[in-house]
């Protein structure tokens, strides 16, 4: 018979799945409001109060839309794309502590000092397992592009692939820094680490330059805007997803929103300290009470960065391709390497880590400089012809 830590842990992914799958559903719905109060609109106020059914009315209509597949697609693999898509983003949830996950002075790996605010506890290599499990995103959408049988999509299905491999390097490069302090791969150690030593102990304070690297990576690898060229419909119809419909449009949907509360739970665990908060949040408190309490911290840490992407979404333009990849290949990855460079020679010289702050900062400022004297690149000689007229320019 099972025991009971696997009826808590089947009880702890029943309780993830419903609430992540209903929070993507009303992130949808803040989202819209968002943009309404952006562009000095109202936003969806119909279905229900306020239009708080709004989400419901959206999930009722994909599932009964029209379900239409492709008559020469592989329909083998142009329906597994979707499901790819939604269960990768989910199984990263497997080691994403929601909370404190031991006693105060307690080791986390001992259970019976455990909090099940975790579905897999003590996984000591959890951000490499994250990292493994979203990278496989990936193959959906080169799956979904190439099984559609339709040209725009395969297009639209190599340029976002292309898109997501390129950001994974510095997004993975940027966290060794916060690996090479914290000494350890284990979301949880993460955490615990910056709780111990406070509010000045949270990674943000040591790895600027990190966190702005792996901003910038989880932006494009969530397809989010100033990087959605996946949906950039003028120029490409809508991307890898243009012969989906319904509900299979649906999961590639929730996937990417799905995405969105991860990245955000990492960029609170690696470089915010988790649910610590001075004064409020403390290593140090124990009872029913503290631990409610650390979890309001965390989500709503972790709330602030989802409309941190909403906001950004209706103030950028988008890139270009070529600026896009440009930003990866030229400043981001030589970046993460010098800032990498940077905290393996101060960890060696047992110097305080606090120099890397304006070690981080001194990186930017000559990133800046140098990409506001970058050249742009070659030009040719264009034609223009109005009316019985000709006019030359040059363009990239």
């Amino acid at each position: 018979m099972p025991n009971f830590n696997f009826w808590i842990t089947l009880l702890t992914i029943v309780v993830v799945m419903g609430v992540i799958m209903g929070a993507c559903a009303y992130l949808i719905y803040v989202e819209r409001k968002v943009a309404a109060w952006m562009q000095d609109r109202i936003g969806p106020n119909r279905v229900g109060p306020f239009g708080l059914l709004q989400p419901i009315a959206d999930g009722l209509k994909f599932l009964f839309k029209e379900d239409i597949i492709p008559e020469r697609a592989d329909k083998f693999l142009y329906l597994l794309a979707p499901a790819i898509a939604v269960s990768t983003a989910l199984l990263a949830f497997a080691v994403v502590p929601f909370g404190p996950t031991s006693a105060p002075n307690a080791d986390v790996e001992h259970a019976q000092h455990s909090y099940q605010f975790v579905i897999a506890p003590g996984v000591d290599i959890g951000i490499v397992f994250v990292f493994a499990v979203t990278s496989l995103t990936v193959y959906a959408i080169i799956l979904g592009g190439w099984a559609s049988n339709n040209k725009y999509s395969f297009i639209g299905g190599l340029r976002s692939s292309a898109q997501l491999v390129s950001y994974e390097i510095p997004m993975g490069m940027s966290i060794l820094g916060v690996v090479l302090l914290t000494g350890s791969l284990n979301l949880e150690k993460i955490i615990g680490h910056q709780a111990e030593l406070g509010f000045f102990g949270w990674n943000i304070w040591y790895q600027p330059l990190a966190f702005l690297l792996f901003l910038i990576s989880v932006f494009a690898e969530c397809n989010r805007l100033p990087f959605d060229l996946p949906e950039a419909e003028q120029e490409l119809v809508g991307g890898y997803h243009t012969e989906y419909s319904a509900l299979k449009f649906g999961l590639f949907f929730v996937g990417e929103y799905t995405h969105i509360v991860t990245t955000s739970f990492l960029m609170v665990i690696l470089f915010f300290g988790g649910w610590q908060f001075p004064w409020i949040a403390e290593p140090n408190q124990a009872g029913i009470g503290s631990i409610i309490l650390k979890l309001l911290v965390f989500i709503l840490k972790m709330g602030a960065f989802i409309i941190f992407y909403m906001l950004v979404r209706w103030t950028l333009p988008r890139f270009r391709f070529d600026q896009l990849m440009g930003l990866a290949w030229r400043v981001m990855i030589p970046l993460a390497l010098v800032n990498l460079f940077c905290v393996m020679l101060i960890k060696q010289l047992n110097w305080t880590p606090w120099i890397l702050l304006p070690v981080s900062l001194g990186l930017l400022i000559g990133a800046a400089a140098l990409a506001d004297r970058w050249p742009e690149g070659p030009k040719r000689k264009v034609v223009v012809t109005r009316g019985h007229e000709q006019f030359e320019t040059a363009v990239h």
